[in-house]
């Protein structure tokens, strides 16, 4: 084993041997799963071990298997390469346009497009924003939600919003929102409660008195709600905030990752 020893005669493991022994300990939660066998190639051992972190239940986990997991998932983010919010510039006042990968963002918060049940993206690999946030916080993130909807007892409504620590992201919270999910035309119903989650990420966000929270698009993947009606929403919702709250100076990031949804922001925003 590569390697080297440090204090307490542990032994330092390289990113590979972090990745394998999750790989390991996971599979071992999962006796149907056991007898997989781990790839050989490094891109499918990321992509089996994401897949278990997505399939694992929010059941508690050793002290042992957190460290190994933080430092394998805050090094992967490290290698991505991190934005922090001192690094963009403002598109209006207090509002800042960015496209990347929200979980590679340091701000005070970010946003989750969550569903009813609050705990993450059960499908493995899957490309929802939800599957993303919670792959790259880590376990801990599920089992704070699970404690938050085991004393909730029912599953979230569109247009709420709760708040968990970040883990092993680099900003400091996360936002879970569940927006409405559109089906057919949209519906007046439909625009206020994707008003609504945005004024409960602001709301929530100025009760723990951050500085800065930033938006995914909301509602538009899975959810199907038409982008650029999306994008107007958004952008009304947090100027209506802006000027109903003329104290407040926190900063809103609005995150896009798809070239569209850069176009339509940035065109909307001027």
């Amino acid at each position: 084993m590569e390697g080297s020893l440090i204090g307490g005669g542990k032994f330092e493991m390289t990113q590979a041997e972090k990745r394998i022994y999750l790989i390991k300990a996971l599979l071992g939660e999962q006796p149907q799963y056991a007898d997989i066998p781990i790839p050989a190639n490094e891109g499918e051992q990321k992509k089996l071990l994401r897949s278990l972190f997505n399939i694992r239940m929010p059941n508690p986990v050793s002290g042992e298997f957190l460290q190994i997991q933080d430092q394998y998932l805050q090094e992967e983010t490290a290698q991505k390469g991190i934005t922090d919010i001192t690094d963009l510039q403002p598109v209006r006042n207090r509002i800042y346009l960015w496209q990347g990968d929200i979980t590679t963002l340091r701000c005070d918060a970010i946003v989750n497009a969550a569903n009813g049940a609050l705990l993450g993206c059960f499908i493995p690999c899957h490309g929802c924003i939800d599957n993303a946030i919670h792959s790259a916080a880590g376990v801990q993130l599920r089992l704070e939600c699970a404690r938050i909807m085991d004393g909730q007892k029912t599953e979230e409504p569109a247009g709420k919003a709760k708040i968990t620590k970040a883990y092993n992201l680099p900003c400091r919270y996360v936002l879970h929102t569940v927006g409405p999910i559109v089906r057919g035309k949209v519906t007046r119903r439909d625009c206020d409660l994707l008003a609504d989650c945005y004024r409960s990420c602001l709301e929530l966000g100025a009760a723990h008195q951050l500085k800065s929270i930033a938006f995914c698009c909301i509602s538009t993947g899975e959810f199907h709600f038409p982008n650029e009606k999306a994008a107007e929403t958004a952008i009304r919702t947090i100027e209506d905030w802006q000027k109903k709250n003329p104290h407040s100076t926190m900063e809103v990031i609005f995150n896009v990752f798809k070239d569209s949804d850069y176009e339509i922001y940035q065109r909307l925003l001027g």
